[in-house]
């Protein structure tokens, strides 16, 4: 088993023109070659020694994806150090404590006023070196001090690892405190290559050197980070994209494969129906039509039941009036097939795309198992499930159904928590959630085992599959399932509000304070919601919604960065609008 300098170093040594590019919404893509990467990674490693960090001590990175978040990602790594990536939108309070738990020797950000910022509100905060502008603290300056060091004396990059060892620490990386305090996670060199190899070997047999991937998740997040690793070990174009550019960027890279969280494959289809829409006539009619016929259509097939012959005719004409075209309109013309993990992929969603014969291969994994532990194969899909473990992973359901893991994966335990470490006496992972297998062994992921909804009828309802069920609405943005201890279940909604806007002709300058008033607009979102929990059982349908006139965001610490729902935050924040929806049911009405 390798270390992560020596699988990195290897596969840089390989010369690729076009190994990494990125554009951030400029007209072209600037590309970085594996040789010019090397030398960036290995001028950065020389500069952490020559500020006097040493192997073990911790680095971190606070960045949107770019190319020089990989350099400086390598370069630590290089350096015998240990990377600590932190999402860009970490609330700073939780910041300046992963500064001091960690010990942090060294910052990377993105600007001069980044440091600003950062070190005002962070007492604990180190050294900064920013990637954007000039001066003494900027990343050229830094990394052009340790190029001369590494010209001078180009053996000694070598000695920087020379006594790390495959179970030494190699990544810190923090959950994202959807409750309470960050907890360190702490993955060795030998969690994070056996995953890498195991679950793209297992998930992407079909990967070979040069197909064009596209990354859009944060490196700061486990998933994209084993994603960036397994694509750099297979040779691969890696495009870096952000959220706000990835429509133009499929586009422009038409990716082989791309990995993605549910919120964003919802956001996709409900950007197809808005445009459709905005675009007018006939077209506004017909692609929300052959959607819905192609996700009918492929439920039959994957249910095993043969569609009727009007169902038959009706994809045929589907596919070659809509399905057909919107693949090259998105840039998805060339993928074989998406992922999804981090949370739960609706079914509908899934088949959806499938309609579009886009499959995807849903997956399930944690940060503290680096991050996966079981995945759907292309060919082997069953919808609705997380797939089979992957190679050398185990896993076994305890008696109160919550998913056990054992395997090469999971971590070393929690930095400075020696009391709080999850495992069971025998040395497997206690994962948090509840699932089951079937009789085929796939795995099938339930809810969260402390997330669990008890009402007040003594019905366990899983919030995030009621939530999941609601998102096939175009018109939700958002929601927010509530319900514990009180007579059933309501949920607050953030609406798809250009959509909204566009069905009910509101002119874009009323607020949307105003329209949440409204008894048309409320009474529209909440029969969308009845609607699509109708499937549910009873106990599980919601009755009543609330509406929220914006968004949940990141920077105001509701959403994780992988826009999970901070539970405990939003209710604390909506509670007396919780408190409200409830009132008709309390009072008898």
């Amino acid at each position: 088993m390798q270390t992560l300098a020596q699988l990195i170093g290897e596969k840089l040594l390989a010369p690729r023109e076009l190994a990494f590019g990125e554009r951030r919404g400029a007209p072209e893509w600037r590309y970085t070659s594996s040789t010019r990467m090397l030398e960036r990674a290995r001028a950065i490693a020389c500069a952490l020694r020559d500020a006097g960090i040493g192997a073990g001590e911790r680095v971190a990175l606070i960045s949107n994806n770019r190319t020089d978040w990989i350099a400086a990602e390598f370069g630590v790594l290089f350096a015998g150090c240990v990377v600590v990536p932190t999402f860009a939108t970490l609330a700073l309070d939780q910041l300046d404590y992963i500064f001091k738990d960690a010990d942090t020797k060294l910052v990377f950000v993105e600007t001069p006023e980044d440091v600003s910022r950062i070190r005002a509100a962070c007492p604990n905060a180190p050294r900064f070196v920013h990637f954007d502008g000039a001066g003494d603290d900027s990343l050229a300056s830094f990394e052009a001090a340790g190029a001369r060091t590494a010209s001078a004396a180009p053996a000694r990059v070598a000695s920087f690892t020379a006594g790390v060892d495959v179970d030494d620490l190699a990544v810190l990386i923090y959950t994202s405190g959807t409750t309470g305090t960050p907890k360190g996670v702490m993955l060795t060199h030998h969690n994070l290559v056996a995953n890498s190899f195991d679950s793209f070997g297992y998930g992407f047999p079909d990967l070979k050197s040069g197909d064009a991937v596209l990354s859009v998740l944060p490196f700061a997040h486990i998933y994209e980070h084993n994603d960036m690793l397994g694509f750099i070990r297979y040779d691969c174009q890696l495009h870096i994209t952000q959220p706000d550019f990835l429509l133009d960027d499929m586009r422009s890279v038409r990716p082989y494969t791309m990995a993605f969280v549910p919120r964003i494959y919802e956001r996709v289809l409900a950007a197809i129906v808005s445009r459709a829409k905005a675009d007018g006539g006939l077209k506004a009619k017909l692609v929300p039509w052959g959607l819905a016929t192609g996700r009918d259509y492929m439920t039959c097939i994957v249910d095993g039941k043969m569609p009727s012959l009007g169902l038959r005719l009706k994809y045929l004409i589907a596919k070659r009036l809509v399905l057909s075209k919107i693949r090259p309109a998105l840039g998805i013309d060339r993928a074989l097939f998406f992922v999804s993990g981090s949370a739960p992929l609706h079914r509908d969603i899934a088949l959806t795309f499938a309609g579009l014969g886009l499959p995807i291969c849903e997956g399930y994994g944690l940060t503290e198992t680096s991050p996966v532990v079981s995945v759907n194969r292309l060919g082997e899909i069953r919808y609705g499930s997380v797939g089979h473990p992957i190679p050398e992973v185990e896993v076994k359901i305890a008696g109160d159904g919550e998913i056990l893991v054992k395997g090469p994966n999971v971590m070393k335990g929690y930095y400075h928590l020696e009391g709080e470490q999850p495992f069971t006496a025998d040395g497997f992972f206690l994962t948090g959630d509840i699932g089951r297998f079937d009789a085929d062994g796939y795995l099938w992921i339930t809810d969260r085992k402390k997330e669990l909804i008890k009402t007040a009828a003594g019905k366990y309802v899983a919030p995030s599959r009621v939530e999941s069920a609601i998102k096939r609405s175009i018109y939700v943005s958002q929601v927010f399932v509530i319900g514990d201890g009180r007579p059933f279940p309501s949920a607050l909604v953030a609406p798809n509000w250009d959509l909204l806007r566009r069905d009910f002709d509101i002119p874009a300058n009323v607020p949307t304070s105003e329209i949440v008033a409204r008894r048309d607009v409320h009474e529209f979102v909440r029969k969308e919601v009845a609607e699509n929990t109708a499937d549910l059982a009873p106990f599980e349908q919601v009755r009543l919604i609330a509406l929220l006139p914006r968004d949940l965001t990141i920077e105001d610490g509701e959403l994780s960065p992988t826009f999970k729902v901070k539970r405990r935050i939003v209710e604390s924040r909506y509670a007396d609008l919780i408190d409200a929806v409830y009132e008709p049911a309390t009072a008898g009405v």
